[in-house]
């Protein structure tokens, strides 16, 4: 038989199931390194191979989630808190302080303020702790300093606008951990939800050398008192001072689903329309720079992480990806409130907006040894000597 070429449709699907995975909905259009081989992106077969370390298995969790709030409790001695919760209004985190409070625990809850909450989050977090009777401690960063280095990562043209909120958020987490004498810090990551990592999304949550070139160089107000920590910090903190995190939500079924129905039957909290929206800047970041200047559409790591954890199917993904959950008034509304904190002129943000894409490899960085000490801490998982 006389082969022949393909047809138009033939060779559409092939380039099609070269470029997207038939397992989630990543794609070469959002992630240009990912590998798809035989059907399946590199982004599920690290899922695959890491799940056993950093989820328990079903029939396991009791135990070990028991052996788990044994430890933090033991380790908290008399002192009056055995755990710090750091709490941003959102499902994750919310959930983590209502299993915490469920399981016994004395959970201090820690909120970063960057001045950036919607109004919903701040109704959230007051309602969360009012119902659990848990103490809250507030921190509120310059927002001086703080928006100068947020105007300093857009102006960096990176996608990781949100690393010196995420950054001060742990800093300040393990701070107060070490000055009340606690040994965990109880973290709302979680596999089931959060397991797709692609650094040129977004890159810098631990690195400091990072974070200080991008404001060193673009920068215009010094950061005295910005949370932050170097790799000094973290050996002092984990090795020394011995605080551990812990991502408790890995030890229990979390379902986001049944979470949200179950923190709204609880607690009378209220859902946002897309995930991290408790946050404006995070909303618009998200919503629209990510989209527009870089291709990146993070909704579909999420949803790629749901589909592996078998809370929806790829068909139902899809669909989602096609709903519009950032409104074009609410975009402008938060465009506006961005350009008067951040002392930015419409043209000049449109310029951002505009400007060449760069990578937080173009910055000193730590790109090298960030990625060696996550292989140590999950090699360390493995063999059950942290806390998953």
């Amino acid at each position: 038989m006389n082969g022949r070429p393909n047809t138009t449709d033939e060779a559409t699907a092939e380039r099609s199931a070269a470029d997207e995975c038939r397992r989630c909905v990543m794609t070469r259009a959002v992630d240009p390194d990912i590998v798809i081989v035989d059907g399946v992106c590199n982004h599920c077969r690290r899922y695959d191979e890491l799940i056993s370390a950093r989820v328990v298995a079903p029939a396991e969790r009791d135990e070990q989630l028991a052996r788990l709030v044994k430890r933090i409790s033991d380790s908290a001695g008399r002192g009056e808190f055995d755990c710090v919760v750091g709490v941003s209004g959102g499902v994750d985190s919310t959930y983590v302080a209502l299993l915490v409070k469920s399981l016994g625990l004395r959970p201090l809850a820690v909120h970063v303020d960057n001045g950036w909450n919607s109004e919903l989050a701040v109704s959230n977090i007051e309602k969360t702790l009012t119902a659990l009777d848990i103490e809250l401690e507030t921190v509120v960063l310059d927002l001086r300093e703080f928006y100068d280095l947020q105007r300093s990562f857009l102006l960096a043209s990176t996608p990781d606008a949100d690393i010196p909120t995420d950054h001060a958020i742990q800093a300040v987490l393990w701070r107060v951990a070490r000055q009340n004498g606690i040994k965990y810090v109880i973290s709302g990551m979680n596999f089931a939800t959060e397991s797709i990592s692609v650094p040129s999304w977004s890159y810098g949550h631990s690195d400091w050398r990072y974070i200080r070139d991008v404001h060193r160089r673009l920068g215009t107000q010094p950061l005295r008192s910005y949370p932050h920590f170097g790799f000094a910090t973290l050996f002092w903190t984990n090795a020394v001072r011995r605080v551990r995190i812990a991502s408790i939500l890995n030890y229990v079924d979390y379902n986001k689903a049944a979470a949200v129905g179950e923190l709204e039957e609880k607690l009378g909290w209220v859902a946002y329309e897309g995930k991290h929206f408790e946050s404006i800047y995070t909303r618009w970041v998200q919503g629209h720079l990510l989209p527009v200047k870089f291709g990146i559409d993070k909704r579909r790591g999420h949803l790629s992480d749901l589909i592996n954890s078998g809370q929806i199917t790829r068909e139902e993904a899809l669909r989602r990806l096609e709903q519009d959950d950032y409104p074009e008034t609410l975009r402008a509304a938060d465009e506006k409130l961005l350009m008067k904190k951040l002392s930015l002129s419409r043209d000049q943000l449109d310029a951002i907006l505009a400007a060449e894409p760069r990578s937080f490899r173009d910055f000193r960085n730590s790109y090298a040894f960030v990625q060696r000490l996550r292989r140590l801490v999950n090699a360390l998982r493995r063999r059950g000597l942290y806390p998953r």
